[in-house]
């Protein structure tokens, strides 16, 4: 059997542990030997993402130390999955451990449906459902198509949460970025909230009642702006959602 290690976001970790827990009750259900290595850290991507790169990268040594004997790895996180496979290259090289720990590294919903080829997804969820497309998601890790190609339709999401009996999933006109972006949230916070409310406005004129996706910070900078400004909706993380609906 597969030994699975299950990385946790530190903003996971510290605001929304729930996720990392409906995420590890995911993996078990399947069958899989799912371990949680406790000495594991931030990945780095704050530090990157603010040009600190010295700062970084002693946390990709560490992730690559912490991670690199388990068979596969899986974050409830598009845009730490996208940091490991897609930047750490950037502050430590090419190197053989590297290639072999990021070709392992995997979000949930890519994890699910294509490494272990999840075909039928049991549960009921009877709300309507819109999905947010994450930037690191969608457009570094691939995990559906982007809106303003013309390419063949596919999304590991819409894959697995369709399935849900009850659940109506509505269309958003444009897969756009939330506005969050970490440090860019903080240094320019106007234009942050105006990509928000554009965002959940989107979501809105769908009639979404729920906003999933595979990154909780995206969902976190919108659930702030839903409470500030009391409007009808709600975010829950897919890991959340496949966990609802499995005990309803």
């Amino acid at each position: 059997m597969s030994k699975v290690g299950l990385f946790i976001p530190c903003y996971v970790d510290q605001f929304h542990p729930r996720v990392a827990v409906a995420t590890l009750g995911i993996l078990r259900r399947l069958g899989l030997d799912v371990e949680y290595p406790e000495e594991q850290t931030c990945c780095g991507q704050p530090m990157a993402n603010a040009g600190c790169t010295a700062e970084a990268a002693p946390l990709a040594e560490r992730f690559l130390r912490i991670f690199g004997d388990y068979d596969q790895v899986v974050a409830p996180s598009a845009s730490c999955v996208s940091m490991v496979r897609n930047h750490y290259r950037d502050l430590l090289g090419e190197r053989e451990d590297l290639r072999k720990v990021a070709s392992r590294t995997f979000e949930l919903c890519e994890f699910l449906v294509d490494v272990l080829r999840v075909k039928r997804v049991e549960g009921e969820f009877p709300h309507k459902v819109g999905i947010h497309q994450s930037c690191h998601g969608l457009r570094e890790l691939r995990l559906a198509r982007s809106s303003e190609l013309v390419a063949p339709a596919f999304d590991k999401v819409r894959t697995l949460v369709g399935q849900l009996q009850g659940i109506s999933l509505v269309e958003v006109q444009r897969d756009e970025c939330c506005g969050f972006g970490g440090g860019f949230s903080v240094d320019q916070a106007a234009v942050s909230c105006s990509m928000g409310r554009d965002r959940l406005a989107d979501h809105e004129r769908a009639g979404a009642e729920v906003v999933t996706g595979t990154d909780m910070s995206c969902l976190m900078h919108l659930d702030g702006l839903i409470r500030r400004e009391k409007r009808a909706l709600r975010v829950m993380h897919v890991a959340e959602l496949l966990s609802e609906a499995r005990l309803s």
